[in-house]
């Protein structure tokens, strides 16, 4: 039997007193891609936001259930929602860098989640990120522009290489290519079967192909 990263137990989310999902009972497969599959308007997103507690962001939300994580469950009030977070890393729909240089984008996010190393250690850090979302190769001499002045998939991998330089245990990938021209979509894809060698992949799609392509189970 394969490890498990993620054992999700009787999951429902509430907007106020509209019932999203109701008692989700599913296992995450440890790195392996898992595509949460259906039409819009079903509660994909919401499932996959309720696995790092995204939705406590939304007013009105409520959660029950489990969400089990290395042992514990992430809806314990003794754990913190940063820290899940961190080690739950999510990529949304839409690009969403920040309107800072490449370089910060990614050093930004390690300072706020206290790196203390050299300014030597973050280039590192910063490189290792770009290299591990394909990106490096395509930035390495603009690394001071903006990350606005990125393609729209530049931007999603820039995106992605955020999340990575926080060394999480799992990616939540929220219809990452759905805003993507078809060449930008498949270059997510192969980083995603990349990235699967060091990381748990869930990914959201309605993309019936996209799910076939790229996922171990669906």
């Amino acid at each position: 039997m394969e490890p498990i990263a993620l054992e999700i137990r009787n999951l429902s989310v509430y907007y106020g007193n509209f019932l999203a999902i109701k008692d989700v009972n599913l296992s995450i497969p440890k790195n392996q891609i898992t595509a949460i599959i259906g039409p819009s308007g079903v509660g994909k997103s919401t499932l996959l936001r309720a696995l790092n507690r995204m939705n406590e962001l939304v007013p009105g939300c409520r959660t029950e259930g489990e969400v089990i994580f290395d042992g514990m469950n992430i809806y314990d009030p003794r754990v913190d929602p940063v820290e899940v977070r961190r080690r739950i890393g999510m990529v949304f729909q839409k690009p969403n860098p920040f309107p800072k240089s490449i370089y910060e984008n990614i050093a930004w996010g390690l300072r706020i989640n206290g790196f203390q190393g050299t300014r030597a250690q973050m280039d590192e850090a910063v490189e290792q990120a770009l290299r591990a979302a394909a990106l490096w190769d395509e930035v390495k001499d603009k690394l001071h522009q903006s990350g606005l002045s990125l393609s729209g998939g530049q931007q999603q991998r820039l995106c992605i290489a955020r999340v990575v330089a926080l060394q999480p245990e799992v990616i939540l990938l929220d219809e990452p290519a759905s805003a993507l021209d078809p060449i930008a979509t498949l270059k997510i894809e192969e980083l995603m079967r990349e990235l699967k060698r060091d990381y748990t992949i869930v990914i959201v799609t309605h993309n019936m192909q996209q799910a076939a392509r790229v996922s171990d189970y669906t």
